[in-house]
């Protein structure tokens, strides 16, 4: 892999941006299809803890304004920072991480919509941050097992900066609450 190929794109995130919604969240990271929507769905289940408000209901909406590519990753954290936000109790985060495997075998992470386009395969994970452990995966084109563990653990690692931006971003809003309120 290239330097420059295991690099994420710049990640953006403003939480608290709908004054009526009990959470909210922009992330710009640079599912209209029913697959990636069933995707999104099991994966925000598979981290939410339901149980505690058993006839709660939780709807995310996510509004897609710019599609410069890993489109599916950057909803998955998006949903992820919303839940978040509004203080939906979690088993854990979710960080995804999507990846492309260009024709000669390199793999290029948080592709563009022009990477994607000219790859031989788009491999999406979400991770929990926990256990590092894959909650989802999403793969479109042709891979080998071996490219498909190498993809993995590159996407893996690179989960990692997501979960700490994340991190990083609830600490800052929350530093700021607690300056206003005091």
């Amino acid at each position: 892999m290239a330097a420059e190929d295991t690099l994420l794109r710049s990640i953006g995130c403003e939480q608290n941006l709908l004054s009526r919604p009990d959470g909210s969240a922009n992330v710009t990271q640079g599912c209209a299809e029913k697959l990636q929507e069933r995707l999104l769905r099991n994966t925000c289940e598979s981290v939410v803890l339901a149980t505690l408000h058993p006839r709660a209901g939780i709807n995310i909406v996510l509004q897609v304004i710019q599609d410069s590519g890993s489109l599916l990753s950057c909803c998955i954290n998006a949903a992820c920072m919303a839940l978040m936000d509004s203080a939906v109790p979690m088993k854990c985060l979710v960080s995804a991480v999507t990846c492309a495997l260009t024709e000669d075998g390199q793999i290029v992470l948080d592709p563009d919509s022009k990477q994607e386009k000219e790859s031989s395969a788009v491999l999406t994970f979400a991770f929990d941050s926990r256990e590092s452990n894959m909650i989802t995966c999403s793969t479109k084109g042709c891979f080998t097992p071996e490219k498909y563990q190498e993809c993995l653990s590159a996407c893996g690692e690179a989960s990692k900066n997501i979960s700490s931006f994340c991190r990083q971003s609830v600490e800052k809003r929350m530093s700021k609450e607690l300056k206003v309120k005091m």
